[in-house]
């Protein structure tokens, strides 16, 4: 235990209980720890986007601001300022490496938040082989390194065996926060190297910090602590085993909870912080490092399709622009380049950095070579494996409160955890240069890229507010389809108003409503055949006005809201419906309405039987809307086996004013692309296309010439809101196309 901890437990003993009263944080620490964060944040920022102009990730800039700012250049050249600004003082450093810590654990949350545990499951056996690798050669020869050093380099010499086995645990560990910076600095963390890397890292620091619980337990107690050794192994491995078993399935519910009864990317993040926190306090209580659970809670939340995409997009702005350089560069104020001048300490310096890096290349490059890897890939993982980081420095610090190292050694340790981590972006990226993506991960990478920008592929969520009815039913019979190709959540809400009725007509009112609601989510649920991977909840809430319980509900979250037009004759103050006409008007997200045009025969909440859709229409202009249209249209025409045919209309007279008797040839090949280019996003998705250019003075009445000419079975129309004296308008096209039309018509509007 450190001295100063004895003296000050001594001290605080020594206090009688009236005068135990805890002091708040003084005017002096507080102003030096603003000051600090301030230096640190600027020197690191600027000099990240420096290393950004010459083409290296930024985390090489952030941690050499450290050690600019550290006694090698800034205390060496203004000793006295630099002492004024980070003073020797246990209190002011313990204030920064609270917010150093916070910035390894909200690094590793966004790392687990990248991380795909499908794919690092696919390549599990290869990471263990190079974690295997990267830990039993680096440990072998640090041993052998500690075993042969000077006595000098010994803060007890009569305790050889404890300094060798702490100098292999150092050499053995890696440092995933940097690895992962630099994985995200050269946007390679979604490819396979990327997260064979990470997990690689993982398995070898969760073994490296059991290793050196058992290596601090010996140096406490003098002897082999077994008690040590199995609470730490047998913490990690039950740890992991609940988190990814049970833990996956409680951490979905629990953000399921969160976003039903709160809502918002606000209180998402909340409670991701908390649990993350949470889990990090008890790794580190089980006697492994806190960093493995901030990792593991990362990689489940970013699993739960409840997690706000906003919030995690704020979490890595926060991290990226505050608490990871200022982490960064905390490392680096520790390092004291100028102790290695000494020659015989600058000589076994270069002698353990040498043995350091050469352990870990061979024993990551043995590991990736055994587990199918090629030769460039496997020097890679070498050059990403090699880096420290600041979890050297921190397995430094522990060595040196403990008294295994020296104040010579400490510096040697640091050195080499910070020259690994400078090494590891240049080798990174020349050996990734080297390695040709495969056909496989092209296909998956762009596959990705598309998914992150497509309309369809990023709804999780949707709401259905019903009453009844054809159109309701058949909108739950169409998302029904989509759910097949896109695992989602749907809500199937009944909102009633509160109007209250007479005190002695109450109880019936309640029961007429219970019924209603029973009724009308019957309807919905009938008209669905989900698969196992989306889920239906149903829900019955009451307000004072339908829409605003409606719009309340939209509010948590959603990502489409799906309605059922008017069933009855629409009024001339409306599009669909009064009330439908204000959620689409207010709604937080994107909207789709529909209006089927069959007949209703059994009143308003007859069971409308399956509907055979053989063929999809959606006219497109090739805007956003229109390739939003599309993107729908196509995940139904891929699950129904449907044929989609893309229309794009050339208005003639706007044409003959533009061009005046020329030729329609440069009009239709402009047509031409943009239906093709839909094409191509239809064919992505799966559905059987065609296109169609048509001509005509008026393009909604071609359009409905024909679809009835093809026997079309479904519209799907994409808008936006135009609004007009108050009043939603789609356009005059879409109100004639919904009129008129003698099939269901979609309207998606956003």
């Amino acid at each position: 235990m450190n001295v100063s901890t004895l003296s000050l437990e001594a001290l605080l003993a020594s206090q009688p209980a009236t005068n135990s009263v805890i002091k708040p944080l003084g005017h002096h620490e507080l102003l030096l720890l603003l000051l600090q964060l301030a230096v640190l944040l600027l020197v690191s920022r600027g000099l990240g986007e420096l290393m950004r102009r010459i083409d290296l990730p930024p985390v090489v800039g952030e941690l050499l601001a450290g050690v600019l700012l550290g006694p090698s250049l800034l205390g060496w050249t203004l000793p006295a300022l630099q002492t004024a600004i980070f003073p020797k003082s246990q209190v002011q450093s313990d204030l920064l490496a609270v917010v150093s810590w916070l910035g390894v654990l909200f690094l590793l949350i966004v790392t687990g938040l990248e991380t795909d545990l499908n794919l690092i499951l696919r390549k599990g056996k290869t990471a263990l082989l190079i974690s295997l690798g990267g830990i039993i050669v680096p440990f072998t020869t640090g041993f052998a390194l500690g075993e042969l050093l000077p006595e000098s380099f010994l803060a007890q010499p009569n305790e050889r065996l404890i300094f060798s086995l702490f100098i292999a645990t150092a050499m053995s560990i890696s440092a995933v926060p940097v690895i992962a910076k630099v994985l995200m600095d050269l946007n390679l963390i979604r490819r396979d190297i990327g997260q064979i890397t990470l997990a690689a890292g993982m398995t070898d620091d969760t073994i490296g910090w059991i290793l050196l619980s058992v290596v601090a337990g010996l140096a406490s107690s003098g002897h082999f602590d077994i008690s040590t050794v199995f609470k730490s192994v047998i913490g990690a491995v039950l740890f992991l085993t609940i988190a990814f078993t049970i833990g996956r399935t409680v951490v979905d519910q629990i953000l399921r909870w969160v976003d039903n009864h709160i809502g918002g990317a606000t209180a998402s993040l909340s409670i991701v912080l908390i649990l993350a926190l949470s889990a990090a306090a008890l790794t580190h209580a089980l006697g492994i490092e806190a960093a493995l659970g901030a990792f593991v809670f990362g990689i489940l939340a970013g699993q739960s399709r409840r997690f706000s995409r906003e919030a995690g997009h704020t979490l890595e702005m926060v991290t990226a622009g505050f608490l990871a350089p200022i982490f960064f560069a905390a490392a680096g104020l520790k390092v004291n380049l100028l102790q290695l001048l000494e020659p015989q300490t600058f000589v076994i310096g270069l002698v353990v950095l040498a043995v350091a890096c050469v352990g870990k290349f061979i024993g990551a490059y043995l590991g990736a070579k055994v587990g199918g890897l090629s030769h460039w890939e496997s020097l890679a993982m070498g050059s990403g494996m090699n880096a420290r980081g600041a979890m050297e420095i921190i397995v430094a610090t522990i060595g040196l409160s403990l008294g295994v190292l020296n104040q010579q050694m400490y510096s040697i340790i640091v050195m080499v955890a910070i020259v690994t981590s400078l090494m590891a972006p240049p080798l990174l990226r020349w050996t990734l240069s080297k390695v040709e993506i495969g056909e496989a991960e092209a296909d998956r990478l762009q596959q990705e890229e598309q998914d992150s920008r497509s309309f369809i592929k990023n709804i999780n969520r949707i709401l259905i507010p019903t009453s009844g009815g054809p159109n309701v039913q058949m909108a739950a019979q169409l998302i029904s389809n989509l759910a097949h190709q896109n695992a989602v959540e749907i809500t199937a809400l009944f909102a009633s108003s509160n109007k209250k009725p007479p005190r002695q007509a109450a109880a019936t009112t309640t029961t007429v409503k219970d019924l209603a609601a029973d009724t009308a989510l019957k309807a919905v649920v009938e008209a669905m055949q989900l698969p196992e991977t989306s889920t239906l909840q149903t829900k019955v809430e009451t307000g004072r006005n339908k829409a605003d319980v409606i719009l309340q509900e939209a509010r948590k979250g959603y990502d489409l809201i799906v309605l059922g037009a008017s069933e009855s004759k629409r009024s001339s103050e409306s599009l669909f419906n009064l009330l439908a006409d204000r959620i689409v008007q207010e709604a937080p997200c994107a909207t789709l309405v529909v209006q089927s045009h069959l007949p209703l025969q059994q009143g308003e909440t007859c069971t409308l039987a399956p509907q055979a859709i053989r063929h999809i229409l959606v006219p497109t202009i090739g805007s956003e809307y229109s390739n939003k249209a599309v993107e729908v249209a196509s995940t139904l025409a891929a699950q129904m086996d449907a044929l989609l045919t893309l229309v794009h209309v050339i208005n003639l007279p706007q044409v003959e004013y533009i061009y005046n008797h020329q030729t329609l040839d440069p009009v239709k090949d402009i047509a031409l692309q943009i239906v093709e280019h839909q094409a191509t996003i239809a064919r992505s998705l799966g559905a059987k296309v065609q296109i169609r250019l048509l001509k005509g003075s008026t393009p909604e009445r071609e359009i409905l010439k024909f679809a009835r000419a093809e026997q079309v079975d479904l519209i799907v129309l994409g808008s936006n809101i135009r609004m007009v004296t108050g009043r939603v308008f789609l356009g005059h096209g879409v109100n004639a196309i919904l009129s008129q039309a003698n099939c269901p018509v979609a309207v998606l509007s956003s």
